[in-house]
């Protein structure tokens, strides 16, 4: 049963839409601490079960099996049942998984651990973000869903520094294991929570849509923004019902468009740096608890950018931000590898290595990862806005399981600059990508946005 909601003041309304995000983004947190936390651990792991280059990519990628198979069923889910109850189910099966990590007795219970793990934030990927933005004003819209993006990097921050205080003891178990605490606080929290008014619309369940529009407008008179979502929902019903998703010539550029953002921001490198950064440090000078100590201040890198990237989203726009995101983000991979051409990979080549990195991380942060998730979750018509999120989501799924089981691989047999200068050359193709194809969606309601795109049959900005 969604819990009940009622009209509120002005101020009332704005708590409580904060609230909404508050708690909806533990399950970003759990995103991030869970594809993170490995980058510490791996260095433990790997010695304690004696893993080869390709077993240590397995392990880092298993929980990326899961995560594609998550966010594959996940929009069917979120449409059916809601998205609530989806993040509800997610916290058990993030808790769930966490244990199987942590208790592992072998890697092969850790790769099923980090399969169910991946189960879990497969769909938390896609449907955090949807939720967020179907609950929120659109003025506010781009900074709230952002808020989720900012719990991602937290996640990860959290992540690195419980593996740096574990280091010392190789307690890679606890580092895994600690993921069920939130988790158990994503699923009580959601227990307050209603579902959004836009999925209340779809099922028809008008009263309970209207009782959650007063709550997050703070007045009684919502009849308005009612009728708008019935209306463009229902037009989107009948244009879906006589043509496949996939096939609808219509659906085709938001597909594309956010299909294509998904893939380019995985195999652009970013989880090169999230899940091997340490690897790749330690074998340019740092120690082992050195390299996880220096992947905490590129998570904090991480987390100010995606700071300063919620205060202006919705006053430079989308499509800036993302465009000028990846250029960055290709400089410093060319120049990293550069840097691997050195002589001497020790000393001040060392820190060149890691300022780098730093430097591709904080324009991720800046455009790709503010702007990937919240794009996905605007774009898409009411109808089908539950399956396409959750195709977008696969793609990143896949996307990244694709590039963390191949980059041990590139490592050792192309070596360090080529492989960099690969992720390189696909920021420049983001770039043109980006340019072309993504929208300029700031202070749009949802319903304009996915209205007008449907008329047109574009994605472009306008």
């Amino acid at each position: 049963m969604t819990p009940a909601t009622h009209e509120l003041s002005p101020r009332s309304s704005k708590r409580f839409v904060r609230r909404v995000a508050a708690i909806a983004a533990i399950g970003g947190l759990l995103f991030g601490y869970d594809t993170g936390v490995i980058s510490g651990g791996l260095l433990f792991i790997r010695k304690e079960f004696g893993l080869s280059p390709l077993m240590e990519g397995v392990v880092v990628s298993s929980l990326l099996i899961g995560a594609t198979l998550g966010a594959l069923v996940s929009g069917r889910l979120a449409d059916t049942f809601g998205r609530r109850k989806v993040l509800l189910g997610t916290s058990a099966v993030f808790a769930i998984g966490a244990v199987l990590a942590g208790l592992a007795p072998d890697e092969t219970v850790l790769v099923l651990g980090r399969v169910v793990l991946g189960l879990a934030i497969g769909p938390a990927s896609a449907v955090v973000p949807l939720y967020i933005a179907e609950m929120v004003p659109a003025d506010e819209r781009g900074a709230l869903v952002n808020f989720n993006q900012l719990m991602i990097t937290i996640g990860i921050v959290v992540s690195y520094v419980v593996g740096f205080l574990y280091a010392p003891v190789e307690g890679w178990r606890w580092m895994l294991g600690l993921a069920v605490v939130p988790a158990l606080l994503l699923g009580v929290g959601m227990l307050f929570l209603p579902e959004t008014p836009r999925n209340l619309v779809s099922r028809n369940l008008l009263d309970q849509a209207r009782a959650v529009l007063r709550s997050i407008h703070g007045k009684a008179d919502v009849d308005g923004e009612l009728s708008e979502i019935i209306a463009v929902g229902e037009q989107q019903r009948q244009m879906s019902s006589a043509r496949g998703l996939l096939r609808d010539r219509a659906m085709r550029p938001m597909l594309i468009t956010g299909v294509g953002l998904a893939v380019f921001s995985q195999i652009a490198g970013v989880n090169t740096i999230i899940y091997f950064a340490p690897s790749v440090l330690e074998n340019s000078g740092f120690g082992a608890s050195g390299s996880i100590l220096a992947q905490v201040g590129i998570g904090l890198i991480n987390v100010v950018l995606t700071v300063v990237a919620m205060t202006l989203i919705d006053r430079m726009g989308r499509r800036p931000m993302v465009i000028s995101a990846f250029a960055g983000m290709g400089i410093s991979m060319a120049v990293l590898g550069v840097a691997y051409l050195l002589p001497n990979q020790t000393g001040g080549v060392s820190w060149f290595v890691l300022g780098c990195m730093a430097c591709y991380i904080a324009f991720f942060a800046f455009g790709v990862g503010t702007v990937l998730w919240l794009v996905i979750a605007e774009i898409y018509p009411l109808r089908v806005r539950g399956a396409a999120v959750g195709m977008a989501a696969m793609a990143v799924w896949l996307a990244n399981f694709v590039v963390s089981l191949t980059f041990p691989l590139l490592i050792a047999g192309v070596g360090a600059s080529i492989t960099f200068w690969i992720f390189a050359l696909v920021c420049a193709l983001a770039t043109a990508f980006c340019a072309r194809s993504i929208p300029e969606t700031k202070r749009r309601s949802l319903e304009n946005i996915s209205d007008q795109q449907i008329i047109t049959g574009t994605s472009k900005a306008t």
